[in-house]
């Protein structure tokens, strides 16, 4: 027996489809970025175990020099440093050191992020307390700066505290050419030391939220799809009529079967 469907229906089905092919799109898009981390995840656990190497022989181009160690010796510029802002570890607010680095030999500087110190605020420390003499020998790794934005150099240039890292504004503060990465000190990662900033820890190597959000993509489309078929292929309800009332005989009693006195 066919069913014709009508205008509504048909209607009701073309936007399922759309929305069910959204979803879909949506769950493969997470799926693509699950991959991603994994070969993310899978350089920076192959960086790292490589050897550290000298700054000097770092790569030029940033994506092949992110991750790597690199063994760093020079001296602090602590009066160009600043504090990286706003930034909480384990739910307690704190900033970031970032203190450049004059190598012997050149005039580029290195940002190095010395570690997180505890401010209530995130925002105020006194840096003089963290200092930790003027040279510097030891290794770090070579991670991403954080987005650049307008606002990264706020009042006069940069006057000692920032939300964002711009090393070219850095480097027109500073007065020297700034590279573009960010090298975090290696160490004692704890927040026990009163004398030391905590170093950063190696970036977790976690998949993200990417592969449960490609699940829920996927439901949804299920959903759409099996939930329109069910609405608009369902069968109507049988209606089962009702029997009429019985004929009322004078004397108000019914006339029903074997009803009499």
């Amino acid at each position: 027996m066919k069913t014709r469907l009508g205008a509504r229906s048909v209607a009701f089905l073309c936007l399922a489809a759309v929305a069910a092919a959204i979803f879909v799109r949506l769950g493969v898009w997470q799926l693509d970025r699950l991959a991603q981390r994994r070969r993310r995840n899978a350089l920076i656990v192959e960086r790292l175990r490589d050897p550290p190497i000298a700054l000097a022989a770092m790569p030029r181009d940033t994506a092949a020099a992110h991750f790597r160690r690199v063994v760093i010796d020079g001296r602090y510029d602590y009066t160009h440093e600043l504090s990286l802002t706003n930034r909480s570890r384990d739910g307690s607010p704190g900033v970031h050191v970032i203190t450049p680095l004059r190598v012997d030999g050149t005039d580029t500087a290195y940002l190095i992020d010395r570690g997180w110190v505890y401010s209530p605020d995130g925002t105020t420390i006194d840096r003089t307390r963290w200092r930790e003499g003027d040279r510097v020998s030891g290794v770090a790794r070579v991670q991403e700066l954080p987005p650049a934005l307008p606002q990264a150099a706020t009042r006069a240039g940069y006057p000692g505290d920032a939300r964002w890292l711009s090393p070219d504004a850095i480097g027109r503060w500073a007065g020297y050419p700034v590279a573009p990465v960010l090298l975090a000190l290696d160490g004692d990662t704890s927040t026990t030391s009163t004398s030391v900033p905590a170093r950063s820890p190696p970036q977790p190597l976690d998949e993200g939220p990417h592969l449960n959000y490609a699940i829920q993509w996927f439901a949804f489309a299920t959903i759409a799809v099996v939930g329109t078929l069910v609405a608009v292929f369902r069968p109507p309800a049988r209606t089962v009529p009702l029997a009429p009332p019985a004929p009322v005989v004078p004397g108000g009693a019914r006339d029903t079967p074997g009803g009499g006195r």
